[in-house]
């Protein structure tokens, strides 16, 4: 797919830049990657699915990073790297945790721009997303408005971040209710009853055709509910053959993906760098020349539409 895309930068990245979080059991650790040249770099906060940590998403970050943007990488409570027990009492609220790991980022900006070299006064904070896979798709969306019951306070509370002005949510859950499997029902709580109704924030949805995930009875149709749900603008890409890793974004190692395929991490790198430069108010050149080419059903590896 033709894109007119700036040729890659060099980028530096930092780890672990380490933010105290009284009250959370463990320091957050994250990961700062930036170009090394460009001012008013717009940001990007990337949200990893469950058990990965600062170290995944490389095919994502290291692109986003390398175009423009400065991508921050929290490692959440469920990362396998923090080895949480199985009956630790934050498992219930580890959603919301994660919610709080990303506004704790938005909130020590200065710590971790300070961090990277040269980094310094190069971002521009007015022009914020979120982006997650999987569990991180939800946390992301929950700073666009997406609410969660609490499972201990029996609340859905408006976690919303006016910081956050668009997001991409990759493979991400969809409704609650009769859709879950009983596996996930039971133990994966955050998932029973979320709203999209409230979550107006733009937002680009990728999914795959073939993501048959054991949380839900509906199939892959259950990961466009974020689209389909929601107010607002929103568009989806979804992906012809892709399974619940979009081809391998989650890492570089075939290990970390069950559908290997290069073409596909491509069109997801393409085309979430063109969506954020779009809802972020950098340029729509690119996102318009994405829509046409993927607009027209001709491309054998996706399709999208808007709303």
């Amino acid at each position: 797919m033709p894109l007119a895309a700036p040729a890659p930068a060099p980028v530096v990245s930092v780890k672990p830049v380490v933010l105290r979080a009284p009250g959370r059991g463990e320091d957050l650790r994250v990961r700062v990657s930036a170009p090394v040249t460009g001012d008013d770099l717009p940001l990007v906060l990337l949200s990893h699915g469950f058990g990965s940590s600062l170290d995944g998403y490389g095919p994502l970050a290291d692109h986003w990073a390398a175009h423009g943007f400065v991508v921050v990488q929290p490692t959440h409570l469920d990362s396998r790297t923090v080895g949480l027990p199985a009956d630790d009492p934050r498992g219930p609220r580890v959603w919301r945790h994660r919610v709080e790991d990303m506004k704790r980022v938005l909130d020590h900006l200065d710590v971790l721009e300070a961090a990277v070299p040269g980094l310094a006064g190069r971002t521009d904070r007015s022009r914020i997303a979120a982006a997650g896979h999987s569990f991180g798709g939800q946390t992301a969306g929950v700073l666009l408005g997406l609410r969660v019951l609490d499972p201990v306070t029996g609340e859905a509370e408006d976690l919303s971040d006016p910081r956050v002005g668009a997001g991409v949510l990759l493979a991400t859950a969809g409704a609650g209710g009769d859709a879950l499997t009983p596996y996930a029902a039971e133990h994966l709580p955050w998932l029973r009853e979320p709203d999209f109704s409230h979550m107006t924030a733009p937002a680009l949805v990728v999914a795959g055709d073939r993501d048959d995930l054991p949380l839900t009875v509906r199939g892959a149709d259950w990961t466009i509910d974020p689209y389909t749900l929601s107010p607002g603008e929103k568009s989806l890409l979804t992906l012809f053959g892709a399974e619940h890793f979009l081809g391998g974004v989650s890492g570089y190692e075939v290990a970390e993906t069950t559908d290997e395929n290069p073409a596909h991490v491509a069109l997801v790198q393409q085309t979430t760098w063109a969506y954020l430069r779009h809802a972020l108010g950098v340029e729509s050149a690119s996102w318009t020349a994405v829509r046409r080419v993927l607009s027209e059903g001709a491309h054998p590896l996706g399709g999208l539409r808007s709303k």
